[in-house]
């Protein structure tokens, strides 16, 4: 999508309808330049009407992401985040490794309005329109080396889950090792960590987090798995609504910050009880698929204090480490 597309639809944010020449007025571009760049945004999700003598009109305009509403709702807290919004991207976890490596610091964040290329584990494709969605990647160092970073996906999937919770929506599950579900085992959000560093420290890790705020219907038929959005979750839940963008964002920024400090202070071992109380599969019967085709199925029964997952098969409990395998229920 063209920047100049970005900005006209920032102008139709008011759900009413503008005449193309006064859109054309405001940019300093021709009429003729606000109909192309108008063409084909329905392919993201939006819904444009177009009227001879009346103009365009959104009738779903995007939430835009602002970066001094989301510090309003950060409080003091704001101080401990950089925040940069962007249009479009491919990857947001892609350009944060490049400035992690440039020397980036701890609490850079970076949002995509619409993110063309986002990334999932195993090399899967993170599918959004414009605006459905939160999609934003988080720098943070850590003192620790790689190795003590085991359990840390498990980590940030606990933070999504207390954001939700403190908005209201108590339904959301976990799956191991990385994903946030509805209660249908529809995939709510995605978390995609990219980490940097030596054996014996310091670290830094990229955090990528995809959510779900409406599901992208015209992007259905290119998912090959259940999905779930919030909008979803709080349908006919009485008192509970899909919260603002800016303040999700906010309230999802301030949980990770609590848990990434006391994932440094004390590792995952202090939150393995509360992830596995989340665990959509707890003590289910699970078939984990393995990176050479073998498979292998058990009972799901927690995890261990690294992050593993404990699978109980036929030949004994065994134990089978993060982003090696899959795991579906059969």
């Amino acid at each position: 999508m063209k920047p100049l597309t970005f900005s006209l639809l920032r102008l139709l944010v008011d759900g009413k309808f503008h005449s193309g020449e006064m859109l054309a007025q405001r940019l300093g571009i021709s009429r003729a330049s606000v109909s192309n760049a108008l063409h084909g945004v329905d392919d993201y999700g939006l819904v444009l009407y177009s009227v001879p003598g009346r103009g365009y009109c959104l009738s779903n305009p995007p939430q835009w992401l602002d970066v001094a509403l989301i510090a309003r709702h950060l409080g003091e807290q704001a101080r401990q985040f950089q925040i940069e919004i962007l249009d479009s991207l491919p990857s947001s976890n892609t350009l944060l490794l490049q400035r992690a490596a440039q020397g980036a610091s701890s609490g850079n964040v970076l949002a995509v309005e619409f993110q063309s290329g986002g990334r999932g584990r195993l090399g899967r494709t993170w599918h959004s329109g414009l605006g459905n969605a939160l999609t934003f990647s988080l720098l943070w160092r850590f003192e620790l080396d790689l190795s003590a970073l085991s359990g840390l996906s498990l980590a940030i999937g606990v933070a999504l889950i207390r954001a939700l919770r403190a908005l209201g929506i108590a339904s959301a599950r976990l799956k191991w090792p990385n994903d946030v579900l509805d209660d249908n085992e529809g995939k709510l959000a995605g978390i995609l960590l990219e980490a940097q560093g030596d054996m014996l420290g310091p670290s830094v890790v990229v955090i990528g987090i995809g959510l779900n705020l409406s599901t992208p219907k015209h992007l259905l038929p290119q998912i090959d798995q259940p999905v779930s959005s919030v909008e979803d979750m709080v349908a006919g839940v009485s008192g509970v609504s899909v919260p603002e963008r800016n303040y999700l964002f906010a309230v999802i920024l301030r949980e990770l910050q609590a848990i990434l400090h006391e994932f440094a202070s004390y590792g995952f071992v202090a939150l393995r009880a509360e992830w596995e109380s989340h665990h959509a599969l707890h003590n289910q019967t699970v078939q984990l698929m393995l990176p050479d085709g073998r498979t292998e199925v058990g009972m799901a029964r927690g995890v261990t204090e690294n992050g593993a997952l404990i699978l109980e098969t036929v030949g004994g409990m065994q134990i089978f480490n993060a982003g090696e395998i899959g795991l579906r229920a059969p």
